[in-house]
């Protein structure tokens, strides 16, 4: 259903010195014309790999009909980024190795995470965010966004869903049911980790209590489920979705699901969110939602769908206050995976007729270019929903089209009273993009 939207797989990362600059597959690129929140922050970077297990899970890609659901041991992967001290002269480099698309090719990514480094504890605890990719996909999809927010003084968990990477990819039954049953499980693990890490690496770092979500198309679905959009009735019963109707523990109205939402969740944001005109999500079952929500989309996303698609979701949580970012004239990728590995664009997947390349790339938009604009408005978004500063809103509350406002400034670079143009963004830069936002 997904094959040809999402990036990398299963990886393993480390740290490593003698590195040039020059490398290619960069994660962490900012260009010349890249708006003023998308650059690094103040902190170094460390990385670590974290192995968990959720006990008693029922396990949808080993059920076969007549028999009983069986459970399992669900096992996830998570890579948790968090602000650093580096040793001195210690280099701010690190190498991510993951497995491309068809499971089998590794390829190199470079960043600027070091490898279990030291924590800098001194601004902590820290804002969690946890981070969850599409169907298939991996920890690492949405890497650029993980080192771009570390470095700003939050804490990242970027789960690999159980049945959903690229090396394991099994019944989409599994994805239904357990994206939000993992971001949660996930959450409270961090909270657990941040009194009692063995490693010590995460004691005293996390800030469980002011989370926020991030998530790409079903790792969106699963963030829409989490803050409050209950699934439908429908989407219970189809046959080829979650057998033995186990998605109703997700669904609207099911007091159960209702008393999971977790109000340490205190924003989400939403990339290319699926379901809707696959008939999961309708305006009773999104009204649950009341968290804010900064939902991002490509105007001709061809996977989620616009509108309808992305939009209706936006339009119909009516109780949150929610943002809607859209990329005109962009695909499903907008914003989210990194930037191709160069070797994916020599490699064929799926049948053959099309390159690994198209998991990330948009056929109108620079995928660095993308990436650095959600590295802004993400920025913007976090800092105020889970930081509560107010300097943001000049960020967010914005003339809706890009294309619209006035750049009215003196010689000096000094707005004049008439200028209008979207903050942070150079004249002419803010074109083919719209910012909406609606309240309560």
């Amino acid at each position: 259903m997904f094959s040809k939207v999402i990036t990398v797989g299963f990886s393993i990362c480390m740290a490593f010195s003698g590195f040039s600059l020059a490398a290619e597959n960069r994660i962490d690129t900012i260009r010349s014309d890249a708006p003023e929140l998308a650059s690094y922050g103040k902190f170094s970077i460390g990385v670590k790999t974290v192995n968990l297990s959720n006990p008693g899970q029922l396990d949808i890609s080993k059920f076969k009909a007549g028999q009983p659901m069986p459970t399992y041991d669900r096992p996830l992967t998570v890579e948790v980024w968090y602000p650093a001290k580096l040793a001195a002269g210690q280099a701010a480099v690190g190498q991510y190795k993951v497995l491309a698309r068809d499971g089998k090719m590794e390829v190199v990514l470079n960043g600027r995470a070091v490898r279990d480094a030291q924590p800098d504890s001194t601004a902590g605890p820290y804002p969690l965010l946890i981070i969850s990719h599409g169907y298939p996909g991996n920890r690492f999809l949405l890497s650029h966004l993980a080192e771009n927010l570390a470095s700003k003084g939050f804490v990242i968990a970027s789960i690999d869903h159980t049945d959903s990477t690229y090396n394991d990819q099994t019944a989409f039954g599994s994805t239904l049911l357990n994206r939000s049953l993992d971001q949660l499980f996930v959450l409270n693990q961090m909270a657990r980790l941040n009194t009692n890490d063995p490693s010590g690496t995460l004691k005293g770092m996390v800030n469980a209590d002011s989370t926020g979500l991030i998530g790409y198309s079903m790792g969106a679905y699963g963030a829409v489920n989490t803050v409050g959009g209950g699934v439908t009735a429908a989407s219970v019963a189809y046959n080829w979705g979650t057998p033995e109707g186990a998605l109703a523990a997700r669904q609207a109205g099911n007091p159960a699901y209702v008393a999971s939402i977790d109000k340490r969740v205190k924003a989400a944001v939403a990339f290319a969110p699926w379901g809707w005109n696959a008939g999961f999500w309708d305006a009773a079952g999104l009204a649950g939602i009341k968290t804010p929500v900064f939902f991002v989309a490509g105007s001709v996303d061809s996977i989620s769908g616009y509108s309808p698609g992305v939009r209706n979701i936006y339009e119909a949580s009516v109780n949150a206050t929610r943002y809607l970012l859209t990329y005109e004239n962009a695909g499903h990728n907008a914003g989210a995976p990194i930037p191709s590995p160069k070797e994916m664009f020599d490699l064929k997947c799926g049948d053959g007729t099309w390159t690994c390349s198209e998991h990330y790339t948009d056929p109108v938009w620079d995928n660095v270019r993308m990436n650095n604009i959600a590295q802004h408005f993400v920025t913007a978004f976090l800092t105020k929903y889970l930081r509560n500063d107010a300097n943001m809103d000049a960020y967010l509350n914005l003339v809706e089209n890009g294309k619209d406002g006035k750049w009215s400034a003196e010689a000096n670079g000094t707005p004049k009273g008439d200028h209008t143009y979207w903050k942070g963004f150079a004249p002419g830069t803010a074109v083919g993009l719209k910012l909406e936002q609606r309240k309560p």
